[in-house]
């Protein structure tokens, strides 16, 4: 061993200037070696973490290939995964937000986005950034959902429903950074989407800007770009619609999908549509137009690349054909089925298409239908056509109500991980054509709300969510449940055995059964109930029993699926009102 005293000799100024840069090189050269095996651990840490999040994913899928001009996208695809920014979940699925938002950086002069509900941050972010970089950027939003959710007060939460309310938790966890509880102002700046917005100077309008109290629903999802790129989802700009509720900690989003599309002609047809509901824009004229009140037009088809896009905007007035409506388009191609029909639907209730698939069904084309199980089993659903029930509502069929002669055993509803639905609003036919957008296949749709409806003709994109109907048939709970089957006789069983329906029995194919009182109880009617009628409803007070009546006045309701239009009424509570409430 050498002794530090034979290297250096303590007596000469020069080597002992020399043994002090050795001690500290020394130093130096440990302290280095330290921090690298802790930076080595850190790592061997996230590693085995990343790794064993991908072991708990299922097994992907080879990706399919993608039309560059119509690309097509899935939250919960099996071709791709990604870390959901909120809860920091690996998962497998598209990142929707994330596409929204690389598509908006990409923006040089303009920027226009019409969604019914806006609440993600990482979208607000990118939309700030490009106004603050001098882009034109214009925000249309439904008015029910217009409110940041900062801007409620304690008293104003504890009146909100049950679903509202865990809409609010959900944006506090979103927002707590420093998980203490309480939200900061810096907080709420960099994470309340609609604060985010309104402090970027982005001017944002709702459907009250034509004059009206709002008139069925702005339910639009489409994003226009540098007037040649559109962005077309069947997702709300929400955690929920897209990575999962975060009160289940199992959600992975709403099953929706995504469009986006390179084509100049399609953009300026979106543009279009915007400029109509936009009008002067904030403190203009109220010469903004929603709703009916836009004017109508026929179905556009337009060509991109290999593909045809035929689009068309709803809503339009019953003083045009229903031949010539969204639901008439959407019946054109049923009609056109060859082979097979696959329908991914939130809602359908629209009896003509199910007339339509019914003829194609007897003529041999294959039908699969998957609705989600909170629509699926309602009396307006037809998809209880399809599987050849009948359900009662207020001891009445639905009109016009036609069971399936010969049901069919391949509807159903999918499993999906708890807290999400189906949202999805697509049908492939014939495995070449897909219809998709934000249109619901029902009368609400086509008559009342804002909505965007495309036909596309491309087995490209077609293969696409072919995938994504076979990935959620897959293990999907096909025909009537016994409880629900139970829950659909004890309810015929108990409106026979009144005296007023003794002579009428509820059968497939009877629709003017007498709609007698129901054990006692006097059924309201929803379009013409005062105020004290309305507030004897379960869970309705002061305040909502206004905002009915409001809704009423802007359009009558159809049924019980009509009035979820109204803000604080909820599936819950319209199970409530099921045989309380008539129209």
């Amino acid at each position: 061993m050498t002794l530090l005293s034979d290297r250096f000799e303590l007596s000469d100024g020069y080597n002992l200037q020399v043994m002090f840069k050795f001690l500290r090189s020394q130093l130096y050269y440990k302290l280095i070696r330290w921090c690298w095996v802790l930076l080595l651990a850190i790592s061997l840490a996230a590693c085995g973490k990343k790794q064993q999040n991908e072991q708990n994913l299922p097994p992907g899928l080879p990706p399919l290939p993608q039309d560059p001009l119509l690309q097509v996208y899935f939250n919960h695809s099996l071709t791709s995964s990604y870390t959901e920014p909120y809860r920091q979940q690996t998962r497998p699925g598209d990142d929707l937000e994330k596409s929204i938002a690389l598509a908006i950086a990409n923006a040089r002069s303009t920027v226009d986005v019409a969604v019914q509900e806006f609440r993600l941050p990482g979208i607000a972010r990118a939309l700030a950034d490009r106004a603050r970089s001098g882009v034109k950027v214009r925000l249309i939003i439904e008015h029910i959902y217009s409110r940041p959710w900062s801007d409620f007060k304690a008293e104003e939460l504890a009146k909100l429903p049950e679903r509202e309310r865990d809409r609010y938790s959900e944006f506090v966890k979103l927002a707590d950074v420093d998980r203490d509880g309480k939200l900061s102002p810096e907080e709420i700046e960099q994470n309340d989407a609609l604060v985010i917005v309104k402090n970027a100077g982005i001017p944002v309008i709702d459907d009250t800007a034509d004059g009206s109290k709002g008139s069925g629903l702005m339910h639009h999802k489409f994003a226009v770009i540098d007037g040649k790129t559109v962005i077309v989802t069947s997702a709300n700009f929400t955690t929920s619609d897209i990575h999962g509720d975060f009160k289940e900690s199992e959600s992975r989003g709403n099953a929706n999908n995504l469009l986006q599309i390179e084509n100049a002609r399609l953009a300026q047809l979106f543009t279009q549509e915007f400029n109509i509901m936009w009008g002067d824009g904030p403190g203009g004229k109220p010469d903004s137009k929603f709703g009916i009140k836009k004017p109508f037009r026929q179905v556009e088809k337009v060509k991109v690349g290999d593909a045809t896009v035929a689009l068309q905007f709803s809503p339009v007035s019953q003083t045009v054909a229903w031949e010539n409506s969204p639901n008439g388009s959407i019946n054109k191609s049923l009609a056109m089925a060859k082979k097979s029909v696959d329908l991914a639907l939130f809602v359908f209730s629209d009896q003509q298409l199910a007339n339509t698939l019914e003829k194609g069904s007897r003529q041999g084309v294959g039908v699969r239908a998957l609705i989600d199980s909170n629509f699926i089993y309602r009396s307006y659903s037809e998809g209880l056509d399809m599987m050849g029930v009948s359900a009662i509502e207020n001891c009445q069929l639905e009109a016009e109500n036609r069971p399936w002669k010969q049901p069919l055993t391949s509807v159903g509803t999918p499993q999906l991980p708890k807290g999400d639905r189906l949202h999805h609003k697509f049908g492939v036919v014939d495995t070449n054509t897909v219809i998709t957008g934000s249109h619901n296949w029902s009368e609400a749709a086509n008559r009342n709300n804002d909505e965007t409806l495309l036909v596309i003709e491309s087995p490209t994109v077609a293969a696409h969510f072919q995938r994504e109907f076979d990935r959620l048939y897959e293990g999907a709970i096909l025909g009537i449940p016994a409880r629900i089957k139970q829950k659909i006789d004890a309810r015929k069983q108990e409106c026979n055995s009144l005296p007023t329906a003794s002579k009428s029995p509820i059968a497939p194919g009877n629709n003017t059964v007498n709609k007698p009182q129901i054990a006692g109880k006097k059924l309201i009617n929803l379009n013409s109930a005062t105020q004290e009628e309305l507030e004897a409803l379960p869970g309705v007070g002061a305040k909502l029993a206004e905002q009915i009546i409001a809704a009423r006045k802007q359009q009558p309701f159809a049924s019980l699926e009509d009035v979820n239009r109204v803000q604080g009424v909820g599936d819950k509570l319209l199970d409530k009102w099921r045989d309380r409430v008539t129209f």
